[in-house]
């Protein structure tokens, strides 16, 4: 039988990121290609794609995409990536911006890119059993899919799964959208489906009408059936608690290997991981001007500053931290006063502490292989993959137990000396500062029990292999796929 998957998303590596909802499209994908799935992607094409990848891709065709007012034209492109083949809507008006997201017709834009997703399965004769819709871009897909191609039975045969990556974005606009940009009537309004206030929610369409959903962690799942963390769809979400699943997120292992990165000054794996720690600290301690100490406990930051990453619990303690024997690298953009902190440490304590304001690749990968402990106490965080990173690359992470950071980070036990890293539990500065000062202490004081936590770290399994056998196992009980 045919196992064909169609994923559509706003953004996805190779070509475009922004967020995490990329790296997961850039991998899933391929770690089901691998297990024999005919698995396809489909994204806008965007103006920063075009002067990037345009020489890559091969031109399918043009067709008018008719969604209630909009009567637009849609060209469709293709690319193979080792296999999974990516698809390109074009749209010179809606998509050849600046910026992805945050536009003032941001309704308009992604009803066009969904209708004209639906409409290229037709063009191109290509029918998956599945369409695995992803946040709030994507969510009226399940919708548009039943209710505007009712009357042909090779859309109503596609099954649908909707992946939220992060609750507090929902696609909420005004109803008059129903008509103008979806070609849907007011009954699905009326009947409450998806109406969100006075208007409409393109994730609770993809809440309500998908046949499963899924979020990024167990605990997340969990998490989002409360008030506290729900964003106001908890209810909606305890109704179709029964078809809700969590699976943890992984990382590419291929592009994230501390055995292979050509971006170290040494490579080294879980057998090597000591001294491929001190040459990669030496490294990083020169290029950002850090006094050269092979034995001194270096803290990284690799996060978009912001309060839902917990950065104001560190900047309120930044005294505190850098009042013990550590070095503390912070890359990262994001609130003002977050950055500002960050750059009065580095005037403080030169030698000391480097803040590095933006995001540099290359010094992403030098920051994980030249940290003993990543720092991440997240308010909230649906997986997170700066965790799974860390661990990889032998720094021992210190998170907050929420989400997929629960989930992901075994927390260190002094008795038995299991675990992967740290954790609190607590949303506030001084647990996170207590337990920091505990791991600068285990660091010092306990080197034993430290390369016992450096080697399970490194041994844990944070490729998508297994991640990708639970979605195979998803998509199987609406497909009825026979087992292998």
């Amino acid at each position: 039988m045919s196992r064909s998957i169609l994923f559509v998303a706003a953004e996805g590596l190779p070509f475009i990121k922004t967020g995490g909802l990329a790296d997961v499209i850039g991998s899933l994908p391929q770690a089901l290609h691998k297990r024999g799935h005919d698995v396809r992607v489909v994204l806008p094409l965007y103006k920063k794609v075009i002067e990037k990848h345009y020489d890559k891709l091969t031109r399918l065709g043009t067709i008018q995409v008719h969604s209630g007012w909009i009567d637009q034209p849609a060209t469709y492109y293709s690319c193979d990536v080792d296999g999974v083949i990516y698809y390109f809507i074009e749209h010179q008006g809606y998509f050849e911006r600046d910026g992805l997201y945050g536009y003032e017709d941001d309704g308009e834009r992604f009803a066009f890119f969904q209708r004209a997703v639906l409409d290229m399965i037709y063009f191109i004769n290509w029918w998956p059993n599945v369409i695995h819709s992803n946040d709030w871009q994507t969510g009226m897909i399940p919708l548009l899919c039943h209710a505007c191609y009712a009357d042909d039975y090779r859309y109503q045969n596609i099954r649908h799964v909707y992946t939220i990556h992060n609750m507090a974005f929902q696609g909420n606009f005004g109803v008059d959208m129903l008509p103008s940009c979806l070609g849907l009537d007011y009954s699905f309004f009326d009947d409450g489906s998806i109406k969100f206030d006075t208007g409409i929610s393109f994730m609770k369409a993809g809440i309500v009408f998908a046949d499963k959903i899924t979020t990024v962690s167990p605990t997340y799942a969990n998490e989002i059936l409360t008030e506290t963390y729900g964003e106001r769809m908890d209810a909606v979400l305890r109704y179709r608690r029964g078809d809700l699943w969590g699976i943890v997120n992984g990382i590419d292992t291929v592009s994230w290997n501390p055995k292979t990165d050509k971006r170290l000054a040494k490579n080294y794996d879980g057998r090597s991981w000591i001294s491929g720690k001190k040459a990669n600290k030496k490294a990083l301690q020169e290029e950002l001007g850090l006094e050269v100490r092979d034995d001194v406990c270096v803290i990284g930051i690799v996060s978009r500053l912001t309060n839902q990453k917990g950065i104001y619990m560190i900047c309120d303690r930044i005294r505190e931290i850098m009042d013990m024997d550590v070095q503390f690298v912070v890359l990262g953009t994001g609130e003002n006063n977050a950055e500002n902190a960050f750059k009065w440490m580095e005037s403080a304590y030169k030698g000391k502490g480097v803040y590095y304001c933006g995001y540099n690749e290359d010094l992403a990968h030098r920051i994980y292989a030249g940290s003993d402990i990543f720092l991440m106490p997240s308010l909230y965080e649906p997986c997170g993959i700066g965790q799974l990173i860390a661990m990889h690359y032998g720094a021992l992470p210190l998170v907050r137990e929420t989400g997929g950071l629960k989930d992901t980070v075994q927390p260190f036990n002094q008795y038995t000396g299991e675990g992967c890293g740290f954790s609190f539990w607590a949303a506030n500065a001084d647990d996170m500062i207590y337990t920091l000062r505990w791991a600068v202490d285990q660091y010092y004081n306990n080197r034993p029990g430290w390369k016992g936590l450096v080697k399970s770290a490194m041994s844990k399994d944070v490729s998508w292999e297994n991640s990708a056998v639970v979605y195979e196992e998803l998509y199987y009980t609406i497909c009825n796929w026979p087992d292998n």
